[in-house]
């Protein structure tokens, strides 16, 4: 791997990665005021802790794995149950599930020709993926009361079922 065009690369090239890091743009715009700021400024910071404990392999690949269908479950479904949480809880939700996400990015980090750029590459992406759910988000609010936004949700968390058992 290079540098930062692989890392840019990293996020889009897993699904599962990709859903979740739409889910926590989708959810801020669906919750609104802060929250849209909030949640996806929180995952990239979180998941370079994530990324930290990658490289150091603390935990089994199954549960991370395991960790990131989850993401989806729940991500998705609060989406699709139109949750309007807590900011603070849903702090801990997103900050809670970036952990697992950057795992598997601090892995790669560690085969990257250039880690410094890899890093900086996968978190920019994060963050233009962060940046079109909340373009997703916005753009569908106003379609069918919102429902539109849940239905793509309830998409999201059936994703993370075949995650789960794939």
């Amino acid at each position: 791997m290079g540098g930062f065009g692989s890392g840019f690369g990293h996020p889009l090239a897993g699904f599962d990665h990709f859903l979740a890091m739409l889910a926590v743009g989708l959810w801020g715009a669906q919750m609104g005021g802060r929250s849209v700021w909030t949640l996806p400024a929180t995952f990239p910071l979180i998941m370079c802790i994530g990324g930290i404990f990658g490289m150091f392999g603390l935990i089994p690949d199954e549960t991370i794995r395991i960790a990131i269908a989850v993401s989806l479950m729940v991500l998705g479904g609060v989406i699709a149950a139109g949750w309007r949480a807590p900011e603070w809880a849903a702090l801990v939700i997103v900050a809670l599930f970036a952990l697992f996400h950057g795992y598997p990015h601090g892995q790669a980090t560690l085969r990257a020709a250039d880690p410094a750029a890899f890093t900086v590459g996968f978190v920019v992406s994060t963050g233009a993926i962060h940046i079109l759910g909340i373009g997703v988000g916005y753009g569908l609010k106003g379609i069918w009361n919102g429902n539109l936004v849940r239905a793509l949700g309830g998409v999201i968390a059936v994703c993370g079922v075949y995650f789960l058992f794939k």
